[in-house]
């Protein structure tokens, strides 16, 4: 395969295209498009070892996967369920603020800078037993409303970071924890992400919140003849409760999400309109995600804190589900430190998440590159804090999901500092 300067060809096209889509930010959709056929060309023509359908598909039928619940081949599981959540998720936004709920809710929230702060740990709390998707969504929603639509960009890119952030530490708040799941993390070696994220979220929200009080504050008041529209509002939950059961039951929340939908229309109208201004936003990301899966990355560095460090930054431009299935497969990782790594990363540039890219279909500003990491440093920061502090407290904590054992990655992984009681002599 062609290689220039050490690199193979595929790593630089991909690379031409982030940086495209962070340059000519009013025209993200055709360059992620444009990019991606480029790098699919290249990959049908010059690899001799590339199989579309099976890359797609996966070695098996796609029937026998569904009925035994083995939906780990091919790309398919990840870009229906990505598109599914993405639509799905818009129309569940736009239903929760014709519901009234985002215009009473000055009556609940502080009056200065202390209002946005519990509008973002409300947002953290939502994540961390919804889909990070449908937490950026309500959170922007609720922000449009109380901030009369003006919302700083520092504040929008703390919304997104709060939702990553409340996803990390739990196996249905994240694509990437429900993945660790499947493959047999247990919930509670993932649970300890929340140490990290609590840090970061309560740096990153102090700063968000003060920059979006001086752009513009709070109202302090209720809109006149705002109230609540519970059947709308009977829709929300059950949108949100078919994403839980379709994560638990089926490991595809989108199925669950668009069944309730359908369910939906019994009591309201749906807005159908909504899934088709969304799906410009959800071709986008799909065609990074399939960018993404097309690179040759067979392997990662050995497992330790410093890879699980770089890898939150490298999930800010390259999609955090090859990575974590990479970190699966490769294993002996401390899954608690690599789920807020890849999950809160992502949160560093607007297209590094799921969460993100949906939001900006609301608020086109984002789309900076440059503005976003700018005014939003804090979440990068935030990240930094977030992570040494768990290092601190914990350390580096491996486990292997075929072993169950710690002591399993030993040769791969970092080896857990003795006991204070333990010697050399004593042996295990």
């Amino acid at each position: 395969m062609p290689v220039v300067a050490g690199i193979r060809l595929e790593f630089i096209l991909f690379g031409l295209t982030l940086l495209g889509v962070a340059v000519f930010h009013r025209r993200t959709f055709w360059v992620a498009i444009g990019g991606m056929a480029v790098v699919l060309a290249y990959k049908l023509i010059l690899d001799p070892g590339f199989h579309l359908a099976e890359h797609f598909l996966g070695a098996r039928p796609v029937l026998d996967q569904i009925v035994h619940k083995e939906l780990r081949e091919g790309e398919w599981p990840i870009v229906v369920n990505l598109l599914g959540l993405l639509l799905g998720f818009a129309i569940l936004a736009r239903i929760f603020e014709e519901s009234g709920v985002p215009d009473v809710m000055p009556r609940w929230l502080p009056d200065d800078w202390k209002g946005p702060f519990v509008l973002l740990v409300f947002v953290f709390v939502l994540s961390s037993f919804l889909d990070n998707i449908a937490a950026a969504l309500i959170g922007g929603t609720i922000a449009l409303a109380v901030f009369d639509g003006k919302v700083h960009l520092g504040y929008l890119a703390a919304l997104v970071a709060a939702s990553n952030a409340g996803g990390s530490g739990s196996v249905v708040g994240d694509t990437t924890t429900t993945m660790m799941w499947i493959d047999g993390v247990s919930p509670f070696n993932v649970l300890h992400a929340y140490v990290a994220a609590l840090a970061a979220l309560v740096f990153l929200a102090f700063f968000a919140s003060r920059q979006q009080d001086r752009y513009c504050r709070i109202q302090k008041d209720p809109r006149p003849g705002a109230r609540v529209d519970w059947r709308r509002l009977a829709v929300v939950a059950l949108i949100l409760v078919g994403a839980i059961l379709g994560n638990v039951l089926f490991d595809m929340p989108a199925v669950g999400v668009w069944v309730a939908i359908l369910f939906g229309r019994l009591l309201r109208p749906i807005p159908w309109k909504e899934a088709r201004g969304a799906l410009f936003g959800a071709a986008f990301l799909l065609s990074l995600v399939m960018c993404a899966s097309l690179m040759p990355v067979d392997e990662l560095p050995p497992a330790s804190w410093r890879t699980a460090f770089a890898l939150g930054f490298v999930s800010a431009a390259f999609d955090n589900i090859p990575l974590t299935k990479l970190c699966l497969d490769q294993g002996c990782y401390d899954w608690g430190m690599l789920a807020y790594a890849v999950g809160f990363g992502g949160s560093m540039i607007w297209f590094g998440s799921s969460a993100g890219v949906a939001l900006c279909n609301r608020f086109p500003e984002g789309r900076n590159v440059f503005l976003w990491l700018r005014r939003g440093w804090h979440v990068a920061a935030g990240y930094v804090i977030g992570f040494f502090l768990l290092l601190a407290l914990l350390g580096w904590e491996p486990a292997d999901t075929r072993e169950k054992s710690a002591s399993a990655c030993t040769p791969q992984g970092e080896a857990s500092p003795a006991l204070p009681d333990e010697s050399p002599s004593r042996g295990l």
